[in-house]
């Protein structure tokens, strides 16, 4: 793969591939049909992890420990042409093994007796509809399929139609074909026709039809794992397999997807269309200059160029747009005119007024960076997505809430696939809605701040309404800064760690960097020592593994005719070269492909000068052979790839932190490719967006407490914050009250590069929190200290887990902080934990319940 998958992206391709191993295997051994879908939130990376789904099971894969299937025929199969052609540009955009000879467009003039193997073949809906010429095949002499498809035909082209391919390929025992619904909620229901209910086209290949039996193995890619539960339902003969969900929250918590909406609408009723629609072209114009600013100071020749998503009516009036447009063009009078286009479905360069806006597809609008403002109407075709579409100005009425939210999720991806650390302006997408009234948004909030359709909760995205922006307060020193961006944050741990290639990823991008020249072959150098070592310290276990991998044992059978009694005979026989290169394979999976192949170098290396090559080679490939059947010898080499790996991490720390902010993203995921990940420090914030306003349950609105001396401020120096509970502003105040107090930060609660993480453990799974306030003070001797203060309410099931994990942090990284205490109300008495404290670690760690622990001898009063 060209690219490095997320956590949940390596975690959901090898789920996928479980199910397709056990759907082959079922499918040749008892004939048994399976079927089931891959699940996630818009912007996860569905395509991507499709690729890598399809490297594995084409070309086999060491990470995930899967055999190739040689014998692998992909159907990809959509209800739209152009989607299928943005699929197959994308998966070749992330794998490195998929050219586009292996990612076949069925064209009319296709004609093959089976598919071919090892490629994905594309097919649509209007290529399966009865007069496709794959559907009704040739007739020399029929004159009418003289021009099928639109395309003149040769003689004999075909004898045969797709149906029959499609048969022939089920029917041949060498073959597996495997049908990928691409947003597989689509085509599944069933239309009438002539008063009866006739399967459609996606049910014909999963059930069959005339003479065709259905298509053994069914994988759907969808954001809605509902419909696809209920379409498969009416599945024939089919065994449904367990879905591969994905986690929206991993998914926000990636930096995939933007961490912000932001909504405008109006303070007060009347017709604000002009008003607001000169504000969304400050906006774009503004944005346009922060990535502009931000390319240039980070050296990056990849400039994000924002447009402007411009939401009309479906009956639109183009002399109103006309006018829409030339507001546009007077507050940005820098804009070029001819950067305007449509999405309309008519396809056809519209006239708005004096502008003229050809017709672009949806699918190429990212790539187009002439393109500064779309014209569309409603919710743009499924699986488009623009991720430099920063703001949107939608013109459409307040009961058009759907049309909104599901424009607005075509916009969500962040445009460089990563956050910008402690930037949120450059985290967020605007949308202003001149028609909207707060009343009528709040179904919209709703929608934007669930995962998608499938309505999952996402704790990591925030819509806000009217934000305010906030910058850097000047009335805070600048070692306060210091001491904030030396805090150490916790990173979630990795499921599935694999030290080796971690390690073979980091010495990759040191030396293109130019940190450590050489870093590959100075690593394997390292490993090929550890080997060496493991040959003396594991010398009997290995000698009996060289022993398993020569000799192969069986028994032989004899039968006697006349007694026809049986007698078996134990055999051994010297294992031949094939034999060898197995068990060699086998052994590279353990200590991966690349170090195997270099230490079986390395030793063939050291042979006697008159040995020939070539047996030193079989000789050496033995050796490993051998070594990787030693469980303990790839653990004593993944914990020194892990030591080496850390050891590289923390000696090159400060020249990693003068890199640009996408070369020290690297980094930080090479670092959370660990069982136990290094700690990172928090970065600077340096812009965020706050709410101003609330509103009461009886629709009241009213302004948000604000509070002075927080790091980043209103143009007033203030910070609004309206907390959840009761007890967390009172405890802000007697905070804010002490006498050496210098400044607050209101730890972010979701997972970005500013938010101070600590990881803690509850049910044996490996959570964040995220303490909600770090407080600042300047001692009488001029130096200046950290206080973690979290307001941790006892009552829910996580209390003490937190606790416990907040107390392996201040065990850890105390020295860094004056005090770190969790502070609870318990009644009308507030009692305080004070972690930095051994005695109080210990009863945390061996209490029944948080509540009881405050309660306790080690809990303290505390005055508010």
């Amino acid at each position: 793969m060209k690219f490095t998958l997320k956590d949940y992206q390596d975690d959901a391709v090898a789920q996928v591939l479980d199910r397709l191993k056990k759907s082959r295997r079922r499918w040749h051994e008892d004939k048994e049909k399976n079927a089931f879908s891959l699940t996630a939130t818009t912007g996860a990376g569905k395509t991507v992890m499709a690729a890598a789904v399809f490297e594995a099971l084409f070309f086999g894969s060491d990470d995930y420990e899967f055999e190739a299937d040689k014998g692998a025929v992909v159907i990809w199969f959509s209800d739209d042409p152009s989607l299928n052609e943005q699929s197959r540009y994308r998966l070749m955009e992330a794998s490195d093994k998929l050219t586009v000879s292996d990612l076949v467009n069925v064209g009319s003039t296709f004609s093959r007796e089976t598919f071919e193997p090892g490629k994905v073949h594309f097919l649509n809906t209007q290529k399966l509809s009865k007069n496709s010429l794959l559907v009704r095949g040739h007739d020399p002499d029929d004159p009418a399929l003289e021009k099928a498809d639109g395309l003149p035909l040769m003689p004999d082209a075909r004898s045969h139609t797709i149906w029959d391919t499609i048969r022939n390929t089920i029917e041949d025992p060498d073959l597996t074909l495997y049908l990928v619904l691409d947003e597989a909620h689509r085509g599944m229901k069933e239309g009438p026709t002539r008063g009866d209910s006739k399967p459609t086209i996606v049910k014909q290949l999963i059930n069959g039809t005339t003479g065709v039996p259905g298509i053994p193995v069914v994988w759907g890619i969808s954001a809605t794992v509902e419909r696809f539960n209920a379409a498969i339902e009416g599945m024939e003969d089919r065994t449904k397999l367990a879905n591969v969900v994905v986690s929206s929250k991993l998914v926000q918590d990636s930096g995939l997807l933007k961490d912000t909406i932001n909504l405008e609408v109006p303070d007060e009723t009347g017709d604000f269309s002009t008003v607001l629609l000169r504000r969304g072209t400050e906006k774009l114009r503004d944005i346009s200059e922060a990535w502009a600013d931000y390319a240039k100071q980070q050296d990056d020749a990849d400039t994000v160029q924002p447009l402007m998503v411009l939401q009309v009516p479906n009956s639109p009036d183009h002399r109103e747009i006309g006018t829409w447009l030339e507001t546009i063009f007077k507050t940005w009078p820098d804009l070029p005119t001819d950067c305007v286009y449509n999405v309309f479905g008519e396809h056809k360069t519209e006239t708005f007024g004096a502008y003229s806006a050809p017709y672009i597809p949806p699918e190429r609008v990212q790539e187009a960076q002439h393109v500064r403002i779309l014209v569309a109407k409603d919710a743009i075709s499924t699986g488009w997505d623009c991720p430099r579409a920063e703001v949107m100005v939608s013109f459409r009425a307040a009961s058009d809430k759907t049309h909104i939210t599901q424009l607005l999720g075509r916009m969500v991806r962040t445009p460089l696939a990563r956050r910008i650390p402690g930037n949120e302006r450059l985290n967020s997408v605007d949308c202003i809605l001149p028609h909207f009234n707060k009343k009528s948004v709040e179904a919209v909030v709703m929608a934007l701040t669930t995962g998608g359709e499938a309505g999952e909760e996402l704790p990591g995205r925030r819509v806000l309404i009217n934000p305010r922006e906030m910058t850097r307060n000047p009335a805070i020193p600048q070692e306060v800064w210091d001491k904030l961006t030396s805090l150490p944050s916790q990173t979630m741990p990795k499921k599935q760690a694999r030290p080796v290639k971690r390690l073979t990823a980091l010495a990759h991008e040191l030396a293109a960097d130019g940190m450590l020249p050489d870093a590959g072959k100075i690593a394997h150098g390292k490993l090929h020592k550890v080997l060496d070592g493991a040959q003396v310290t594991y010398a009997e276990e290995i000698e009996a593994a060289r022993d398993a991998v020569l000799k192969v044992e069986g028994k032989s059978v004899k039968a006697d005719v006349e007694t026809k009694a049986m007698t078996f005979n134990d055999f051994v026989e010297e294992a031949d070269y094939a034999v060898i290169e197995d068990a060699y394979k086998r052994a590279g999976r353990a200590l991966t492909p690349d170090v195997a192949k270099t230490y079986s170098e390395h030793l063939a290396a050291k042979a006697p000068v008159d040995e020939d090559p070539e047996e030193a080679l079989i000789e050496a490939h033995t050796v490993i052979a051998a070594l990787g059947m030693v469980p303990k010898i790839r653990e004593y080499l993944e914990a020194e790839a892990e030591k080496l790996a850390n050891d590289w991490l923390t000696s090159h720390r400060v020249a990693i932190k003068s890199l640009t902010d996408e070369r020290q993203d690297v980094y930080r995921e090479i670092r959370e490719m660990s069982a136990d990940p290094l700690d990172v420090t928090v970065a600077e914030p340096r812009t965020q967006l706050q709410p101003s306003k609330a509103r009461d349950p009886d629709g009241t609105e009213f302004d948000l407490p604000r509070y002075e001396r927080h790091l980043l401020c209103d143009t007033d120096g203030l910070f609004p914050e309206l907390f959840g509970s009761d007890w967390e502003a009172p405890v802000l105040l007697a905070e804010l009250g002490r006498a050496d107090s210098i400044g607050w930060y209101r730890n972010p609660g979701r997972a970005s590069q500013e938010s101070l993480g600590v990881v803690y453990e509850e049910a044996s799974e490996s959570k964040i929190l995220r303490p909600d306030f770090v407080f600042f003070a300047r001692l009488a001797s001029g130096e200046f200290v950290a206080d973690i203060v979290d307001p941790h309410g006892y009552h829910l099931a996580d209390a003490l887990p937190k606790l416990r994990g907040l107390a392996d942090y201040a065990e850890k990284h105390g020295s860094h902080y004056r005090r770190i205490e969790a502070v609870a109300k318990l009644g009308s008495v507030y009692r305080v934990l004070d972690l930095t404290d051994g005695a109080t670690r210990e009863a945390v760690r061996t209490i029944d319940s948080a509540e009881a622990a405050y309660r306790s001898a080690v809990g303290h009063d505390y005055s508010v």
